[in-house]
């Protein structure tokens, strides 16, 4: 018991760490260029404090449950070494925590003239779909860099057919539903599998899950837009409800609770029960990790309900009020880099950024150290924001940013080490999540609307650039691995650890 709760505490202080700054930055523009209303001040206060302890309790549920459902069922199929089981438990498993993911429900809202579920059994089928491809990657050993050439080849073809309303859409839906939920157990499935491979090769292929399993949902959209086009449907009000006063703020947040509980129980349920049902059929665990695992599980409940509560009751009016205030002024051009600055320390703010970062601290045995993967993560999504927010103040058509990043990303793959690229392709959905899709857009959609500007191509496609500048800044943070390892090698009398010499801050 004690040792739980020193766990818990570390984890808080873990989460103090990371929302403090992002608070500090928001707090300064409050006190001084935008000065918000009394309510919606208040409720952005209780927001911090709900992410800090949503965030703490998620990371611990996640490490008790999702990481060992993920790492069991990963070595479970690989064990079985049945093709078909693999293929069809990897489809399953990729559509249901798709459907689980509470980003997808909102997003669905947001495309005209596609129906929800319709929207949402696509992607959830091309998530499925691509998860079985990135299975069958690490069984058969086909390298990364190939399947994303070609996959990323197809999209944008494809993209060249489709309107153009649906470009931000379809790219910021690749980052929406690879988010919290996905991402843990996406990412322990990823290590479980890769385990029937013995070579090192195997063990780096336990990464790019994430990155193939980006690909399915930006797919799936843009075929609806085939499909569908853009006829018969109209955009819902996108406009976020700010509180009159303190009163107001507090019956906000009870209202929002209950709701936002009833989404992650419908959420975990379905996963949950696929992890109980496969594990009692192929090989039933002990008591005492059944027992621990149902009380991760609490945990990952109770933490995503306040994180996402905090989110979007009381980050998203504090986002989309900045927005519109700064957007209104003369010198709205300021936004840029309070933007790079917001988008450097929201990162840290993400609950399965901390899921990635530990992971690949413990796989490469501290070869990639946190730190330096922390701030290559943090200055790609600081310039990406950045340049969101030049769109929404400008108009620039997205396809202009996301040809020419995708183009460089994908080059940079034949410059770096494979597991460089695995990680840095798999950072960009988990980079792009809540916090982005709540207090990024809610920002984006202020300053459009205070520039007359249209909210579904301005606006969208923030989380798209989330996704994808850390593809190219943690690829350049690989290059600069290789170069010192080569150097270290190269005078063995002066080499030091490898952990210590990654990057000189």
């Amino acid at each position: 018991m004690k040792h739980s709760a020193s766990v818990l505490k570390g984890k808080m202080r873990e989460a103090l760490v990371s929302v403090l700054p992002l608070a500090l930055v928001i707090l300064i523009l409050c006190f001084t260029v935008v000065p918000l209303g009394a309510g919606v001040f208040l409720g952005f206060l209780a927001g911090c404090f709900l992410l800090i302890v949503g965030i703490g309790l998620f990371s611990l549920g996640s490490e008790m449950a999702m990481t060992p459902m993920g790492d069991y069922m990963g070595a479970g199929m690989a064990k079985s070494k049945k093709l078909i089981v693999i293929i069809l438990m990897s489809f399953c498993i990729g559509a249901l925590i798709t459907i689980s993911e509470p980003d997808l429900q909102v997003l669905a809202t947001y495309v005209p003239s596609v129906g929800t579920w319709t929207l949402i059994l696509s992607v959830a089928a091309g998530v499925g779909a691509f998860l079985v491809i990135a299975m069958l990657r690490v069984l058969f050993g086909i390298r990364l860099r190939y399947l994303l050439l070609v996959f990323y080849l197809i999209v944008f073809v494809l993209s060249f057919f489709v309107p153009k309303s649906f470009w931000a859409i379809a790219f910021d839906s690749g980052g929406v539903t690879t988010g919290p939920m996905t991402v843990p157990f996406i990412m322990t499935l990823g290590v479980g599998i890769s385990s029937i491979r013995s070579d090192r090769g195997g063990k780096n292929d336990s990464f790019g899950f994430v990155a193939l399993c980006s690909i399915g949902p930006i797919m799936a959209v843009l075929v609806l837009g085939l499909v569908f086009g853009t006829h018969g449907g109209e955009i819902p009000d996108l406009t976020p409800v700010e509180f009159a006063d303190s009163r107001e703020m507090i019956l906000a947040y009870v209202h929002a609770l209950p709701d936002y509980l009833l989404e992650m129980l419908k959420a975990l349920a379905p996963i949950s029960v696929l992890f109980f049902l496969y594990q009692w059929i192929h090989s039933p665990i002990s008591q005492e990790r059944a027992i621990k695992i149902i009380v991760g599980l609490l945990y990952t409940l109770a933490g995503l309900t306040l994180f996402l509560t905090g989110a979007n009751v009381g980050f998203m009016p504090a986002g989309y009020r900045i927005g519109e205030m700064l957007g209104a002024k003369p010198y709205a051009f300021i936004l840029i880099p309070i933007g790079v600055v917001i988008g450097y320390f929201i990162v840290a703010a993400e609950p399965a950024v901390q899921v990635l970062e530990h992971q690949v601290e413990e796989v490469s045995a501290g070869a990639i150290p946190k730190k330096a993967l922390s701030f290559a993560l943090g200055a790609g999504v600081g310039i990406s924001v950045g340049i969101a927010i030049l769109r929404a103040l400008t108009g620039i058509s997205i396809m202009y940013f996301l040809a020419g990043g995708y183009f460089v990303a994908l080059l940079l793959t034949f410059f770096t080490d494979d597991v460089f690229s695995s990680i840095a392709f798999d950072s960009g959905g988990v980079a792009s999540g809540p916090m982005t899709a709540t207090f990024l857009l809610a920002l984006s959609m202020g300053v459009t609307t205070a520039r007359g500007g249209n909210i579904l191509t301005d606006a969208f496609g923030m989380v798209a650039m989330v996704a994808m500048t850390p593809l190219i800044s943690i690829q350049i943070l690989g290059v600069i691995y290789r170069i010192k390892l080569r150097r270290a090698q190269a005078e063995p009398e002066t080499m030091e650890p490898i952990v210590e010499t990654v990057i000189d801050f």
